[in-house]
């Protein structure tokens, strides 16, 4: 598995910049007392979770990665891309479960399917053969 991934799609980085400005905000606070040292903790998790979390793209699997671990998923596995109603996307394995894709919109499943070499679903073509039946 050494192999990079042709598709890295993570999240905005203005997460990244939002748990820099709020660590350096709890800085003064952290410098009041020791017990408030931890709040330091809450952005620096922020930070790496944004730094971490995401989906890449193989042309033979996905890699889903959260802030510790992830899943890797064959292509083979995957029965179903579908968008919810706030444009995150989910894989529906052949198991029946779920995999949400970290940082995958309705936006860009385009990229990750063309990334994979996966043609889309034409939903013109689907809704004239809906037509004709």
């Amino acid at each position: 598995m050494s192999q990079r991934p042709v598709v890295r799609v993570r999240k905005s980085g203005t997460a990244l910049v939002a748990a820099v400005i709020a660590f350096v905000g709890a800085v003064p606070l952290a410098g009041v007392s020791w017990t408030f040292a931890p709040v330091l903790l809450i952005p620096i998790v922020v930070f790496a979770w944004a730094w971490r979390a995401g989906t890449d793209v193989y042309p033979d699997r996905l890699r889903v990665r959260a802030l510790f671990g992830g899943n890797v998923v064959p292509w083979s596995r995957i029965v179903e891309l579908a968008p919810d109603q706030r444009g995150r996307v989910s894989a529906l394995l052949d198991n029946g479960n779920v995999i949400r894709l970290t940082a995958v919109t309705r936006e860009n499943l385009s990229l990750v399917l063309a990334a994979a070499g996966k043609a889309p679903a034409d939903e013109d073509a689907a809704d004239a053969a809906d037509a004709e039946s």
